[in-house]
């Protein structure tokens, strides 16, 4: 499994070279375009290769959707938080029971400990 899971990383690292290599012509980003710049002071431009804005891409999409996800599955994790503090009360109650009337301990034990 570690193997295939290394080829996998592999493949990904060349694929991820050769468009690296195959974008590396200059592009410009503007912060906002031509007509609302004239009116902005701050409207800045900056220019970079194009495989960091293919990239640049990937991982904005990749944190987004780690944190729609996330918050998505909000609602269950906290059912399960719930749930898990149920089972744990409910697991002592059970022990306090058993303890009560005296299961799992030997009959004789059993008739010992009772009240008279």
């Amino acid at each position: 499994m570690r193997l295939i899971r290394y080829f996998f990383l592999v493949v990904v690292a060349l694929a991820l070279i050769i468009v690296a290599v195959a974008n590396r012509q200059a592009v410009t980003l503007q912060i906002l375009p031509d007509d609302l710049a004239a009116f902005m002071p701050w409207a800045g431009s900056v220019t970079v290769p194009l495989f960091l804005v293919i990239f640049g891409g990937i991982l904005a999409g990749l944190l987004i959707g780690f944190v729609w996800e996330y918050l998505r599955e909000f609602k269950v994790r906290s059912d399960l938080s719930k749930t898990n503090k149920q089972v744990r009360n409910l697991e002592r109650e059970v022990g306090k029971l058993r303890e009560k009337t005296g299961e799992g301990q030997d009959d004789i034990l059993a008739l010992l400990d009772t009240p008279k």
